[in-house]
């Protein structure tokens, strides 16, 4: 029961993470029809500017500050960049984002250097917020719970309660006409690229001392973050929260089970030599498989449901 129930905590906090982390790019790519393969790279930005302005003045500043910055970087990267490429068809803006990850990661390793930083979790955070069968369940943890469910409540709200987030919605679908009533679409696009810009660097504020910052951790989650979108369908934020906390669950629960194959089918008698593939797949742990089992889970799904969880065009 407690490692039930440990594990259940453990894999909703990384599930939610990673909806932090893979919103954004569903929000861009739901109202500008973009796949943005630098929204990693913008993660990345939020954990080391929330480093830089801690050491200075504090976490909670850069709480404030750093995703901010990272939304105001993204709006200059869609005005004097990706405007440009933009009628030229997905193809170009698919090249433009993938050279600015690598831009964006070379800066980072010339201003930090390529070793991790010492970003740490506020000493305010720091402590238990209670304990299950003697198993201490850290504070910042529950922090990160937290941040994450009010922005899923604030996004939504937003986004369906709010005057400018029915002209995004209409501004996608209908350009001509909601610039007919006086807005100012291509300022939209850039004000909803800059926004997942910002959720990406929010993220990247709390995730970066939760796990590590340094420049492969955008590689690290870039790719989880592309399986969380596929499986909850292209452009669905409902979709992305479902698939991130399916993804965060099942790896959570994987790291903990030392079964195979193997032990399952012994009573069976059912076995396969050692030194062949089959005897090395029958061996495999499911603990040492928890990696690639997202990965497994995709392929399945583009394979039965190419549209994903709750979407609405296939992948």
């Amino acid at each position: 029961m407690e490692f039930f129930l440990i594990s259940m905590l453990n894999g909703v906090t990384y599930g939610l993470l990673l909806f932090m982390l893979s919103s954004g790019l569903t929000l861009i790519f739901s109202m500008m029809g973009v796949l943005n393969f630098a929204h990693a790279s913008f993660y990345m930005l939020g954990a080391y500017f929330a480093y830089q302005i801690s050491v200075k003045i504090g976490f909670w500043p850069a709480l404030v500050i750093a995703p901010l910055a990272v939304g105001a970087i993204g709006m200059l990267v869609e005005r004097y960049g990706l405007r440009k490429v933009h009628k030229y068809g997905h193809v170009p803006e698919l090249l433009f984002t993938f050279g600015l990850a690598y831009l964006i990661e070379e800066a980072v390793h010339l201003i930090w250097g390529r070793s991790a930083v010492d970003y740490r979790v506020p000493a305010e955070l720091s402590g238990s917020l209670f304990k299950i069968y003697g198993t201490a369940f850290p504070e910042y943890r529950g922090f990160m719970m937290l941040v994450s469910v009010l922005m899923l409540v604030s996004l939504y709200l937003v986004l369906t309660r709010t005057r400018i987030g029915l002209v995004i919605q209409a501004a996608l679908t209908h350009p001509d006409t909601v610039e007919a009533l006086g807005h100012n679409v291509p300022r939209v696009f850039m004000l909803v690229f800059g926004g997942g810009c910002a959720l990406a660097g929010l993220a990247g504020v709390i995730g970066g001392n939760a796990l590590v910052t340094e420049p492969g951790m955008a590689l690290s989650l870039g790719a989880i973050m592309f399986v969380v979108v596929v499986l909850g369908g292209l452009g669905s934020l409902a979709g992305a929260f479902i698939a991130s906390l399916l993804i965060g669950l099942l790896q959570t629960f994987a790291v903990g089970f030392d079964g195979s194959l193997g032990r399952l089918f012994a009573p069976l008698g059912i076995s396969f030599p050692s030194g062949t593939f089959l005897g090395e797949l029958w061996g495999l742990t499911i603990s040492s498989a928890a990696p690639v089992l997202p990965y497994v889970l995709m392929v399945l799904m583009l394979i039965f449901r190419p549209r994903g969880l709750l979407g609405t065009r296939d992948v």
